[in-house]
């Protein structure tokens, strides 16, 4: 009878340890977790990795060739990869890394940087991929059942990328929002659950430039910003009316980075030569306006982080910098790391390079403030994709490997 009592006295005790956790399992990390690159719900992460290195969980080798960051979804890890036959797979593994489903989904990009660059999708159920070669695929994240399909060239008249599809759909509700630059459906939302045309819109009637949309919810007009060959857009998400539409191009036309949004300031990055443009949005949201434009922030595919009055990113001319986000000003310039895709979280900076060193920088805008960093020898490839940091883990993929490090 004792230690029946005792046990009921436990009970709210315990119910305060296990509820945690299955609220976290329950949270979402798509594209860059939120397409901010700031992983705003971890909290008491080390400031410094002892030894340089932090502990490594687990190691999973198999993945195929690919680019493609996870998400992570009711407890779950989703990744795609490209196998020795060029047909791109679903992982989905569980949070120790162990595999638990391994699926087909189709042909993907050889024809330069091959392998698989779309992060996963999760969102309500479903699983939305896009393959390097247009296919727009939603699946269901419980059986993997295949529940629609669409091509962005046969659908909706788009024309391929040089380094084959990038741009994840970005959802909204019930719309599920795309950027395949077709004459007549530049824009396009369709019915997340049935794939069905909801709206198409010529908007710029350019290309894409990778098309990566932004949900902009606090405008008078609410909208989604898009980055395309020739124009940064604004369009209307109920309808996809052209609001406004700023010429920032380059001489590949591409533009693979997300753009950044803050209380009417949307920053837009590109890379070979033109530089980077801060607008503000006016009128609602139906007009914009110039505010500063550099020509020596030249990105990549690296992106950048806001981090308070300032931008932190990387590029083809300073490696790494900082900038005042509501003037232009370059703050400082470094080349200790090579450029790379950064991320933050609790007030610090991950930093990725391109030649495998993991870092823990302090945002700094005084100097470039570096605290720790180690290599990644694990894995194949390009040190491309972006890292994913949940529950105190820093996931990092490196081609076919994915790991695991305790950073909490």
């Amino acid at each position: 009878m004792k230690r029946l009592n005792i046990f009921f006295l436990l009970l709210p005790i315990l119910a305060g340890c296990v509820l945690p956790v299955q609220q976290q399992q329950q949270y979402i990390i798509e594209w860059r977790f939120d397409r901010t690159g700031i992983y705003s719900n971890e909290t008491g992460l080390l400031k410094s990795w002892e030894n340089e290195t932090p502990e490594l969980l687990w190691h999973f080798e198999g993945l195929g060739d690919g680019y493609s960051s996870i998400s992570i979804s009711n407890g779950k890890i989703f990744a795609t990869g490209m196998d020795e036959n060029n047909i791109g797979h679903l992982f989905v593994l569980d949070m120790q890394g162990n595999l638990l489903h391994k699926k087909e989904y189709g042909e993907e990009w050889t024809r330069s940087y091959e392998g698989a660059r779309n992060t996963v999708i999760p969102n309500d159920g479903k699983l939305y991929i896009v393959s390097g070669m247009m296919e727009l695929l939603c699946y269901d994240m419980q059986t993997l059942e295949l529940l629609w399909t669409k091509n962005h060239e046969k659908n909706f008249g788009a024309e391929n990328t040089r380094h084959g599809w990038h741009g994840p759909p970005l959802i909204v509700d019930e719309k599920l929002i795309i950027a395949p630059g077709g004459e007549n459906y530049n824009v396009v939302a369709l019915n997340k659950n049935t794939g069905e045309i909801i709206w198409s819109s010529e908007a710029a009637n350019v290309m894409s430039g990778y098309g990566v949309p932004i949900y902009i919810g606090d405008q008078e007009v609410p909208q989604v910003a898009i980055m395309m060959s020739d124009y940064i857009i604004g369009v209307d998400i109920s309808d996809g009316k052209l609001l406004w539409q700023h010429h920032h191009t380059n001489r590949f036309r591409e533009h693979p980075n997300t753009p950044v949004y803050y209380n009417n300031m949307l920053f837009g990055m590109s890379s070979y030569d033109k530089g980077s443009v801060m607008l503000r949005l006016t009128n609602g949201g139906r007009n914009v306006e110039k505010i500063w434009e550099l020509t020596e922030l030249e990105h990549q595919t690296g992106h950048v982080i806001k981090f308070g009055n300032y931008i932190y990113g990387s590029g083809q001319r300073q490696n790494w910098y900082c900038v005042n986000w509501n003037t232009g000003e370059i703050m400082w310039s470094n080349q200790t790391l090579a450029v790379g895709t950064i991320i933050a979280a609790d007030d610090m900076l991950y930093i990725y390079s391109d030649r495998g060193e993991m870092a823990l920088v302090h945002p700094n805008p005084e100097k470039f403030d570096l605290v720790s960093r180690f290599s990644i020898t694990e894995g194949t490839g390009q040190h491309w994709a972006h890292p994913v940091i949940y529950n105190g883990v820093l996931y990092v993929r490196h081609g076919n490997s994915l790991l695991a490090y305790k950073i909490k």
